[in-house]
C-alpha cells in the first residue's frame, strides 16, 4: 500500500461501499459532522472560488459543492463534476435543476486527471480527497491542471496533531460514527463504518500540511472541532 493514500486494493473496496449508500450518503454525512458539513464547505469556497471561474469538483458525488458555489458565490461559473463513481455523476441533472449553470460531467480518478494542465481557475475537493489512491500523486495532478495563482480547495475530516484531540475524535469515527449513521438511516447506514477504516490511512494535519507544502506556493490550513475537520486552501 502506499503510504499516503488508500492503495488501489482498499480503495476499490471503499467505492462498493460508497455505490451501495448513495441515497443516504448525504443525510448522513450531514449527521456524522454534527451538521457543521456546509458550513465548512461555504467557509472554504468564499475564499477559493469567484465569479467567472472555471471550476472541477473532484470527488463531486451528486455536486453539493458545487451547489453551494452558485448559492454564496455566483452563477456565472463553469462547473465539471469529476467522480470516480458513474451512479453519483446520473444524479447531478436532477440536483441541479433550475439552476441556469453551465456545467460538464467526467467520470475518474485523482491520480489521473483527463484535462490540460492549466485548465482550472479552482479545484473543489469536499470529503472527497481522503479516498485518493495515491495521494502525492493526486495532489500532481490537482497542481497540474490548476492555473498560475490557482486554488486546490480541500474541505474533509482532520486528524488531530495533538494526542488528546486525536483520541477523541478517533472514539468518535470508532464508536460513535456508526450509531449517528444507524439513527439516521437505519441498516443503509452501517456501511459507513468503512469512513473509519479512510480516517486510519488519512495523513496527521502536519503531515498532510507539508504534503501539499511540497507541491503548493502557500496552503491556508484551517482546523476546526479540535482539528478533527479541516479548511484548507493550497495555491499554485
Amino acid at each position: 500500500m502506499n503510504s499516503h493514500g488508500l492503495g488501489s486494493t482498499y480503495w476499490s473496496e471503499v467505492i462498493k461501499i460508497l455505490r451501495n449508500i448513495i441515497p443516504v450518503y448525504d443525510k448522513v454525512n450531514s449527521a456524522i459532522s454534527m451538521g457543521k458539513d456546509n458550513q465548512f464547505r461555504i467557509e472554504g469556497i468564499l475564499k477559493s472560488v469567484f465569479p467567472g471561474n472555471k471550476v472541477l469538483d473532484a470527488g463531486s458525488g451528486y455536486g453539493n459543492m458545487s451547489k453551494l458555489v452558485l448559492d454564496n458565490v455566483s452563477r456565472d461559473v463553469t462547473l465539471h463534476f469529476y467522480d470516480p463513481i458513474p451512479e453519483m455523476l446520473n444524479g447531478i441533472p436532477g440536483n441541479f435543476k433550475g439552476y441556469d449553470a453551465r456545467f460538464h460531467m467526467c467520470s475518474g480518478i485523482f491520480e489521473k486527471i483527463p484535462f490540460k494542465s492549466e485548465s482550472f481557475d479552482a479545484v473543489i475537493c469536499g470529503y472527497s480527497i481522503r479516498d485518493a489512491i495515491d495521494l502525492e500523486k493526486a495532489f500532481e495532478e490537482i497542481h497540474r491542471v490548476l492555473k498560475v495563482d490557482g486554488r486546490f480547495l480541500i474541505v474533509d475530516l482532520g486528524k488531530p496533531d495533538n494526542i488528546l484531540a486525536r483520541i477523541l475524535v478517533t472514539a468518535y469515527l470508532k464508536y460513535i460514527l456508526v450509531v449517528v449513521a444507524f439513527l439516521t438511516a437505519g441498516k443503509q447506514g452501517l456501511p459507513f463504518r468503512t469512513l473509519y477504516g479512510t480516517y486510519l490511512r488519512w495523513p496527521k494535519n502536519n503531515d498532510l500540511n507539508q504534503l501539499l507544502s511540497k507541491k503548493f506556493s502557500k496552503v491556508d490550513f484551517r482546523k476546526k472541532l479540535l482539528g478533527g475537520a479541516i479548511i484548507v486552501i493550497s495555491y499554485k
